[in-house]
């Protein structure tokens, strides 16, 4: 009877502890389950939030491209053949600029720019500080403004801008000496880097030179300077001080200049009422 007692006993306890062990794994695996699915619900949550991203940047992405492909960027001849005032887009790179400078907080500058067509003048273009120190010879961009005549000057104005990656461009200056007469030849170069050989210096207003037009400025304006070629026409030259200030080499070449000089010219064939390069480059022969 003792013994039937103790295996029933050991049996009872076998069950009890085999129904422990049972109920233990039951509480166990629902929240083994949990864990999984929390960790595959986070796992896709994350998939998910990739995915978005990626789709997000693939539909900025979709846009850019498609603002791009609405843009209609104009050659350098449908640039001439467009009448003043037209809104005008056209892609081209930097060869020189003018100070930088604030007007009522906001910065601009004036851009000489040029590709291997023709060359556009951008005057007081709205820029940052950034940008402009960022826009060295050679940077291409691509300029969206209205077509715009001044005294003769053909230029962009209101213009916004584009720094665009790629290429590269810097001309090199062309020599129009046998074509300083002929203003209407000149006309087809103007803005473009030019250059002049063989000049003679004439007087003005009884010097090699004035500060301003008329002489009535101080050194920092302007040079205004009267050039003769080997006809004895006589031109207009001057360097722009906002392009080249009194600091500058040119600037202060031109300031030793003496009547019947021979000198040798490089810049920009700036247009007013006629022909009138912004000097860059002036040499004494």
């Amino acid at each position: 009877m003792k013994k039937f007692t103790v295996v029933f006993a050991a049996a009872v306890m076998a069950v009890s502890l085999a129904a422990c062990g049972a109920e233990e794994e039951s509480v166990q695996a629902p929240e083994t389950e949990v864990e999984a699915q929390v960790e595959d619900g986070a796992e896709a949550d994350v998939q998910d939030a990739d995915a978005d991203a990626d789709a997000d940047a693939d539909a900025d992405a979709d846009a850019d491209a498609a603002e791009d492909s609405d843009v209609v960027v104009m050659s350098y001849a449908e640039f001439v053949a467009a009448d003043v005032d037209t809104e005008v887009v056209v892609e081209t790179y930097v060869q020189d600029k003018q100070g930088w400078w604030e007007n009522e907080g906001v910065g601009m500058a004036t851009f000489y720019t040029q590709d291997k067509d023709g060359a556009y003048f951008l005057y007081n273009m709205p820029c940052s500080q950034e940008d402009y120190d960022a826009m060295v010879p050679g940077t291409k961009i691509r300029v969206t403004g209205f077509k715009s005549e001044w005294s003769g000057e053909v230029e962009i104005i209101d213009a916004t801008y584009e720094i665009l990656d790629g290429d590269t461009y810097v001309a090199d200056a062309t020599d129009l000496t046998d074509k300083i007469a002929d203003a209407e030849a000149l006309a087809d170069y103007m803005n473009q880097y030019v250059s002049f050989t063989g000049l003679t210096v004439a007087e003005r207003e009884g010097g090699a030179f004035t500060y301003g037009w008329d002489g009535s400025k101080a050194q920092g304006d302007d040079l205004y300077i009267n050039l003769e070629d080997a006809d004895g026409n006589v031109y207009t030259f001057v360097v722009e001080s906002y392009l080249r200030g009194a600091d500058t080499e040119v600037y202060q070449t031109v300031e030793a200049f003496n009547v019947g000089d021979t000198v040798d010219i490089t810049g920009f064939m700036y247009w007013y009422e006629g022909p009138q390069v912004h000097v860059t480059i002036a040499t004494v022969k």
